[in-house]
């Protein structure tokens, strides 16, 4: 915002209160209330001001508080915001961002990782930062796009995940995946919260000698096809791990991609863990036995080895 005055933030308490989970903290003191506006509880209204917004040159910045609700703009997202270039040649560079994602005991109303209705459309992008350093990069990758970008930021990982900040102007470009942690046995495509579930399973496997290469997609539209297929043909044995309900997940899209430009590479099943097909319970022993878990990965990490 410092660097470009067009960019601006719209929502739900982003002024006075600094937002749901304070990532606004202080800017409508720093840059004051016609580029920090707070805004009534419709995502409809929030979505369609950022939208005309976006046509008058401004790049807007919109927060909803929690992502379930993404679904009252829905209609606007797909129909308009999504369908602008193609129709009538008009760019809409604007973020949708919020926090998604369980884990916090939040329940079926704020817990969801909605990502997925938004990938089968096109026309958007879709970003799912997983590190600091990424939401940083990605952010101002999003702003800077002339394109609508849906950002979801995992509320699990907020003040939980921490690292030194890259100096001067850092962009991370959307669509590349990276490789989070190095192995030669077995692959696992992940992305968000689920990149750390990974990580504790990689050094539960590393004392048994199975080094799981962990690749973390960041965006997933558009989706890195050439790091997916890399990784394969690497280790020859992959599962994709996403904390999305299982049914019509990214895993699934993932699998018919290896199925695609990888089938040849591969020495087991495509092994797919997720979510349980279910609303997020509130329950906190509920909740641990609906999301994909550490021992699940292990489990599954060994019987991909013995395969």
């Amino acid at each position: 915002m410092k660097r470009d005055s067009r960019v601006f933030v719209i929502g739900e308490d982003v002024g006075v209160y600094g937002g749901a989970f304070k990532v606004t903290e202080g800017f409508v003191h720093r840059f004051g209330p016609e580029r920090v506006i707070d805004t009534p509880i419709s995502e409809t209204a929030i979505t369609s001001a950022a939208y005309g917004a976006s046509l008058t040159g401004l790049r807007p910045v919109a927060e909803f508080q929690f992502m379930d609700f993404i679904s009252s703009a829905h209609s606007q997202i797909i129909q308009v915001l999504a369908k602008s270039n193609y129709r009538w040649g008009a760019p809409a560079p604007l973020v949708l961002r919020g926090p998604s994602g369980g884990g916090v005991s939040g329940g079926p109303y704020h817990s969801q990782n909605p990502e997925m209705f938004y990938v089968h459309t096109p026309g958007l992008k879709v970003v799912c930062p997983a590190t600091a350093s990424d939401a940083k990069g990605l952010m101002k990758a999003a702003i800077r796009d002339n394109n609508p970008v849906l950002f979801f930021e995992h509320k699990f990982l907020y003040r939980r995940v921490k690292e030194e900040m890259p100096e001067g102007d850092y962009v991370v470009p959307i669509g590349k995946a990276r490789i989070h942690r190095d192995g030669k046995h077995v692959s696992v495509i992940t992305y968000a919260a689920m990149v750390y579930v990974a990580e504790e399973a990689a050094d539960i496997l590393a004392k048994e000698g199975i080094e799981l290469e962990i690749v973390d997609l960041r965006s997933l539209l558009p989706l890195d096809r050439e790091a997916i297929a890399s990784t394969v043909k690497k280790t020859n044995r992959v599962m994709v791990l996403h904390e999305d309900t299982k049914t019509g997940g990214i895993a699934g899209e993932i699998a018919a991609i290896i199925n695609e430009d990888a089938f040849d590479d591969l020495d087991a099943p495509i092994v797919r863990i997720a979510a349980l097909d279910s609303p997020v319970p509130f329950s906190p022993p509920l909740e641990k036995a609906f999301l994909p878990k550490v021992e699940d990965v292990v489990r599954e990490a060994r019987r991909l080895v013995a395969y």
